[in-house]
């Protein structure tokens, strides 16, 4: 068949075969890809009957549409011969995977983790899989695991189990005994793989198919625990429940499983970061309103917010971000699960009840470890009271966690920003729009800390506030050169007012950095450091502002203390992976590119409208070989805020890498429409390295001029 041609498919070479025919390597000669065309077998003990359900499960699964589900194109005929078109996905088989020994736990996780992705997807579609197995499981170069034959399975009888021994391994009881079959066939399937994955054998074994039958139907398989120590006692817990012989006594959905695994998973990653001697960690949750009046819910935010800013004056303590911490806002999820998944060691979260300029604000501090309290209080004081409530909550934490703090680390959680409480609420209602984004998010913010300042012209914090929300419009939204000079303005006016203050200091280097004066930026930056060592923000722009001048090893420093300082920050190990190429060190960029693709897939958990986790991760994927994967990364950014500028940049970035020139000056021109206005950020990109010499590159410069 080499050679030739079916339909518009030309077959380059054989990928595999089984029952039901023949797998191709093919080019589609329509649209110049490259897929694996299943060619259907005409031999005379594949019936028509198996032939028609095997074309009619194949279009129904032609409608999934999942990144660990491999992609059904077509389904066609060609002269006689029936054939099923679907996406080519390069990598190895999980069987192939697991020749080479068994796999670490995490890993194994992580594979299982896609599987049951993939699997609730179809499930939910109604569509059984049946024919789950190692060797239908491709792990790409980046552990990207996609699902092969989905709805084309060959139902098999028992006397061609018997024949097919590497199939049986993995069938459940009920479909051993020819039984009808629903979605827990999957799940006891893949309870084998993981099994298999662990232990680096099959739970049934023997030459035979019609032995191993046997003993999937009258035995139960090693103990895992005694193939391999140390494996934890959770993991165990999957495995024997998700390989229950009775269907009833497994897991009844593979959502439950899913959600197992998932929780199995962080709670190890959490122990794991947990060593003797490490920092303690806290993730402050979002208080509840528990006031009559429901509109407060800012008020709540605030609160938390400010006691997470607090925390992060303290140097021996690690502090989860807000974005990280808030994303279990309104989840009703277990206190252990949110700390295995932010790996930390404590919580702390609270209530707010505000009726007039009276308060009642409880807070308990809870150990992931045990769900023991401790520490917890609770404050009635008058709304005026809300700084000092604040301050004793940061210092109990510290007291409850024995972290001891320093003169200056108490005088900075100490530090009164306001005496106007009016000011203050303005400034947490612009704290919340802020973090919202978007160019409607921060004229909102914009606004309410103008009216904190209107209310207290001595009130630095929001001037800070004020600055950032004119250098994000700048830098995303509108080049308005107003907007950078109200930026620098509103953050000197806030070092004139604290001198001591980092954020204020860091406000500045942000603006005076995007008004292309890198070295005050750079003094401005480091002086924020000095002042607070954990100010993300800090490290951050610093980099950014070494990046943009081509000083890469210097943005490479920055970018992995910015990482160090949060960890659960997806934007700073994927910007210093890209920073890492610009200096040709492939296997240090991949490996950087992998740690920040992984942090970026957590957050999306919880953040699934983040375009810029999509457009950052589709770079990621690209850089390690995963083409579709970038596309379809990319794709949904652009869905999410098509008008965006820095999406419409950095998908012209991705497509000058990929070749498509056209369609990179297309997002150029867009970007440009809509405000992109930074000409050294195009100067110093190493992705648009290919088209400096395009004559359309000049003339995009000049537009920037």
């Amino acid at each position: 068949m080499i050679g030739k041609s079916i339909a518009h498919y030309k077959i380059l070479g054989q990928l595999g075969g089984g029952g039901m025919g023949v797998v191709y390597k093919a080019k589609d000669t329509k649209l110049g890809r490259t897929v694996a065309l299943k060619v259907l077998s005409s031999e005379q003990h594949v019936s028509e009957n198996d032939k028609e359900r095997l074309l009619r499960e194949a279009r129904a699964a032609a409608a999934l549409r999942h990144p660990n589900i491999c992609t059904v194109y077509e389904i066609g005929e060609d002269d006689g011969i029936s054939y099923i078109s679907m996406a080519h996905v390069p990598g190895k088989s999980l069987k192939t995977v697991i020749e080479e020994g068994p796999l670490e736990i995490e890993q194994a996780l992580d594979i299982a983790i896609q599987v049951a992705e993939g699997l609730q997807a179809a499930h939910k579609k109604t569509i059984v899989h049946r024919d789950i197995k190692s060797a239908n499981i491709l792990i790409d170069e980046i552990e990207q695991v996609t699902i092969l034959d989905f709805g084309l399975a060959k139902p098999s009888t028992q006397a061609e189990l018997a024949e097919e021994g590497g199939t049986a391994a993995y069938m459940s009881p009920e479909q051993a005994r020819g039984a009808v079959l629903d979605h827990r066939t999957d799940i006891w399937s893949l309870g084998v793989c993981l099994y298999e994955m662990i232990a680096g054998r099959l739970p049934f074994e023997a030459e035979q198919g019609s032995a191993i039958i046997y003993q999937i139907l009258n035995q139960s398989p090693p103990p895992l625990s005694e193939l391999r120590s140390n494996v934890p006692e959770k993991v165990l817990r999957i495995v024997e429940k998700a390989m229950a012989s009775d269907p009833y006594s497994r897991y009844q959905h593979v959502s439950e499983m899913l959600a197992e695994l998932k929780f199995t998973r962080e709670t190890l990653r959490a122990e794991a970061s947990a060593v003797p001697g490490s920092e303690p960690s806290v993730a402050v949750l979002p208080f509840t309103d528990m006031s009559s009046d429901k509109g407060q819910e800012y008020f709540c935010d605030g609160m938390a917010e400010e006691i997470i800013n607090s925390l992060a004056h303290i140097e021996g303590l690690r502090v989860v971000s807000r974005t990280s911490s808030f994303a279990f806002k309104n989840k009703n999820m277990d206190i252990r699960e949110i700390g295995a998944r932010l790996s930390v060691d404590t919580i702390l979260e609270g209530s707010v009840r505000k009726a007039g300029d009276r308060l009642r604000i409880t807070a308990q501090l809870v150990s992931v470890k045990n769900g023991y309290h401790l520490w917890s209080d609770r404050y009635d004081r008058d709304l005026q009271d809300v700084f000092s409530i604040q301050d004793e909550i940061s210092e109990n934490i510290a007291d409850a966690l024995k972290v001891r703090l320093t003169e200056k680390e108490r005088r900075a959680i100490e530090k009164v920003p306001t005496t106007d409480i009016e000011a203050y609420d303005f400034y947490i209602r612009g704290r919340q729009y802020f973090q919202g984004l978007g160019v409607k998010g921060l004229e909102y913010a914009r606004n309410m800390f103008t009216s904190a300042i209107i209310r207290d012209p001595r009130y630095a914090l929001a001037y800070c506030g004020l600055a950032d929300c004119y250098s994000m419009i700048y830098m995303y939204y509108d080049s308005d050169k107003t907007n950078i000079e109200n930026g620098v303005t509103a953050s000197q006016k806030a070092l004139e007012l604290d001198s001591e203050l980092a954020e204020a200091h860091a406000s500045y280097g942000l603006a005076v950095s995007l008004d292309g004066r890198y070295e005050e930026a750079e003094r401005e930056l480091q002086r924020a450091i000095e002042i607070s060592p954990k100010l993300f923000e800090a490290y951050y722009f610093y980099a950014r502002t070494c990046r943009v001048q081509g000083k890469l090893e210097e943005a490479i420093e920055m970018f992995a203390k910015a990482s160090e300082v949060r960890p659960e920050d997806y934007q700073a190990p994927i910007l210093m992976a890209d920073t890492i190429r610009g200096l040709k060190r492939p296997e240090e960029m991949r490996n950087t590119f992998r740690r920040g693709l992984a942090v970026a897939e957590k957050h999306l958990e919880f953040h699934p409208k983040d375009a810029r986790a999509y457009y950052l991760g589709a770079h990621a994927q690209l850089a390690l070989g995963a083409k579709e994967k970038a596309l379809e990364w990319n794709e949904q950014a652009m869905k999410l805020c098509p008008d965006d500028p820095a999406t419409l940049y950095n998908a012209a970035c991705l497509f000058s890498v990929m070749g498509e020139y056209d369609k990179c000056f297309e997002c150029f021109e867009k970007a440009v429409d809509k405000g992109f206005a930074h000409r050294k950020w195009l100067e110093n990109d190493p992705d648009l390295e290919a088209i400096r010499s395009d004559p359309r590159y000049e003339t995009l410069l000049e537009r920037l001029r």
